[in-house]
């Protein structure tokens, strides 16, 4: 795919919202999701380790365990992904905190394999509580991955990072990013979602907040919704209707994994609803007549004596 230039991917979603449409992003774990999802019409595919380990049938909160090198899978992911996609930008999710990155030239890497962007996941943001705190004291913390969207804006990458509360947004909002993602949590539904969740009017009301937060900082930057109970288009449509000023939705398990769920499983039900045709005569399929081993059945002695006669009447 052609690297597509951050001004031309902003007048892109600018043009997108003047028509009253909202920004779709959408995640991909594998490069089908990513063909179709373009087919299907979205502005931004995303891919980052935890659409991998979805698409394995694992919780997307995979991505945050210490199951594989979180930068590597990525970089190993837009082998299959980058070749597929013709004219949708496509992000990076990138794991800030590495401490095994130099993160400056990692992000060059990234945009010379064609990445047009990135986000910040594996994320701290989806930490709380004591872990969060020592991950911030012993510096782990979401600063650095601030900073990573920070240096990824002066190389002319789109930067569209996860937010998590106002105080994030309005970091993020500082350091330049172009596309805010309000996280609302892990997505509900499905086989491997969240039962534990925000109401829709909760969700829209911290929506709100982050949205506030970062037009505060800056007027250009959009904000879209993620997460949570924001899982089906009519989820979208609610949170949307009741917030104003945001831009549109991001989704991941709503978009690919939902589809595989549902359209893998409604499509092996149909073909496992086929029946085999009756036979012809009394509609049953009737047993073959005589007795393999007595010779009168199909493939007996007798059968195969015969052949052995014919072939030598031939020579």
């Amino acid at each position: 795919m052609p690297f597509i230039g951050r001004q031309t991917m902003l007048g892109r979603l600018r043009k997108r919202v003047a028509a009253r449409q909202p920004i779709i992003g959408a995640g991909a774990g594998t490069g089908i999701s990513a063909k179709f999802a373009e087919r299907g019409g979205v502005d931004l595919i995303i891919i980052y380790n935890s659409g991998r380990f979805r698409m394995a049938g694992r919780g997307s909160l995979a991505g945050l365990m210490p199951y594989g090198d979180a930068n590597a899978i990525v970089v190993d992911m837009a082998r299959e992904v980058l070749p597929v996609v013709r004219d949708v930008a496509v992000l990076a999710g990138v794991c800030g905190t590495d401490p095994f990155r130099i993160m400056p030239v990692f992000l060059r890497e990234l945009k010379a394999m064609g990445f047009d962007g990135v986000q910040n996941f594996p994320t701290v943001g989806l930490i709380d509580g004591t872990l969060r705190q020592n991950l911030e004291e012993t510096g782990m913390g979401y600063d650095l991955e601030v900073a990573m969207i920070r240096e990824a804006r002066t190389l002319d990458l789109l930067t569209c990072p996860y937010v998590f509360d106002a105080d994030s947004a309005r970091e993020m909002a500082r350091a330049g990013a172009d596309v805010l993602v309000a996280h609302l949590g892990l997505t509900t539904k499905g086989s491997i979602g969240a039962k534990t969740a925000l109401t829709l009017d909760q969700a829209a009301a911290r929506v709100q907040a982050m949205h506030d937060a970062a037009r505060a900082v800056r007027e250009d930057v959009f904000v879209i919704c993620h997460g949570g109970p924001i899982a089906e288009p009519a989820d979208v449509e609610y949170v949307l209707a009741h917030t104003t000023g945001v831009d549109g939705f991001f989704g991941a398990s709503s978009i690919e994994r939902f589809a595989t769920e549902v359209g893998i499983e409604e499509q092996a039900r149909r073909f496992r609803s086929l029946a085999l045709p009756d036979e012809p005569g009394n509609g049953t399929r009737q047993p073959a007549t005589g007795n393999r081993e007595s010779g009168t059945g199909p493939g007996g002695p007798a059968r195969r004596k015969a052949a052995k006669k014919t072939v030598t009447s031939r020579r």
